[in-house]
C-alpha cells in the first residue's frame, strides 16, 4: 500500500520511479493554427501555392537584442501550412541592406542576415542548448543551415531544411520546408522525420538577425515577445517558443 501511495503522488507531480519528467509545463504561448496543404508545396519562393493565398500572415516584430528600428530597415511576416512529410514557413522580409560577412557558415553564423527557425517537435519545452530536444536553425543568406550540436559547437543541419529565397529591391521571400525530429535524434545516428498529423501540437518561434555592415549584429528580431530583460533565450530555452496546432 505504501509503495502504491508513493508512486500515486510521483505520478502526480509528473514525474515517474525513474525521476524522469513525464509531463510538460510549457505554458501554450501564441497558439497558431496551421492550415494542411492539399497538394505539394514546391520550395521555389514564388508563394504560388493556394494554401499561401488563404494563410495568415503573422508579425516577426518583437525587439529580442539590439536599439529600436523602423519598418525601412527591418519589417518581417510570415505565414505556415504543413503536409504529412514536413512543416512549412513563407517568410517576407524587408530589409535595407543583406549582409553576409562570414564565407565560413561555422564561424560568428549568429552575426550574418539570417533567418532563425525555432522547432520543438513535441512542444515539450525545457533547456535544449546543447542538446536536441529542440532546435534554432540558423537559415543563411547562402542556404547554409546551423544550429549548436550535443558536442557543445556549430554544426550544419542542411538535411533538415530546404529554402529558396527571392529579393526584389529590399523585399526579400523565403520559401522553406522543415523536416521535423524527435528529441532522440542523434547527430551520428541514423535518423528518420517525424510524420506530421492532425491537432499535433508543436513548439515555435521565428526571428531575424538583421546586420547592416557591423562586426555584430545589429538587431535580432522575433516572432512571440519574451518576458524578462533578457529575451535572446531562444538558442537555450523552449518554454519561450509559441505553439503551432495542426488543423486541416
Amino acid at each position: 500500500m505504501l509503495l502504491l501511495l508513493i508512486l500515486v503522488h510521483l505520478s502526480s507531480c509528473g514525474i515517474n520511479s525513474n525521476h524522469k519528467k513525464i509531463t510538460s509545463l510549457k505554458p501554450e504561448n501564441q497558439l497558431i493554427k496551421v492550415r494542411q496543404s492539399r497538394s505539394p508545396i514546391v520550395i521555389d519562393a514564388l508563394m504560388n501555392e493556394n494554401v499561401w493565398t488563404d494563410a495568415i500572415w503573422h508579425p516577426i516584430n518583437q525587439l529580442w537584442l539590439g536599439q529600436p528600428y523602423t519598418d525601412k530597415d527591418f519589417y518581417g511576416r510570415y505565414k505556415l501550412a504543413w503536409t504529412e512529410e514536413a512543416l512549412y514557413l513563407l517568410a517576407e522580409i524587408t530589409d535595407d541592406v543583406l549582409f553576409d560577412k562570414e564565407d565560413n557558415p561555422l564561424v560568428a553564423w549568429w552575426d550574418d542576415d539570417c533567418l532563425e527557425i525555432f522547432v520543438d517537435e513535441d512542444n515539450s519545452g525545457g533547456n535544449h542548448q546543447y542538446t536536441h530536444n529542440a532546435f534554432a536553425y540558423h537559415v543563411a543568406l547562402d542556404g547554409n543551415v546551423v544550429d549548436m550540436s550535443t558536442s557543445k559547437e556549430g554544426k550544419l543541419y542542411n538535411t533538415h531544411i530546404d529554402s529558396e529565397r527571392k529579393t526584389n529591391g529590399q523585399t526579400t521571400v523565403w520559401e522553406v520546408k522543415i523536416s521535423l525530429y524527435a528529441d532522440t535524434y542523434e547527430d551520428d545516428g541514423n535518423n528518420v522525420p517525424v510524420t506530421l498529423n492532425r491537432a499535433k501540437k508543436i513548439g515555435f518561434a521565428l526571428a531575424y538577425c538583421d546586420n547592416d555592415g557591423s562586426s555584430n549584429r545589429e538587431n535580432f528580431i522575433g516572432s512571440i515577445p519574451v518576458n524578462g530583460e533578457d529575451k535572446n533565450r531562444g538558442w537555450i530555452d523552449s518554454n519561450i517558443f509559441g505553439t503551432l496546432l495542426l488543423i486541416k
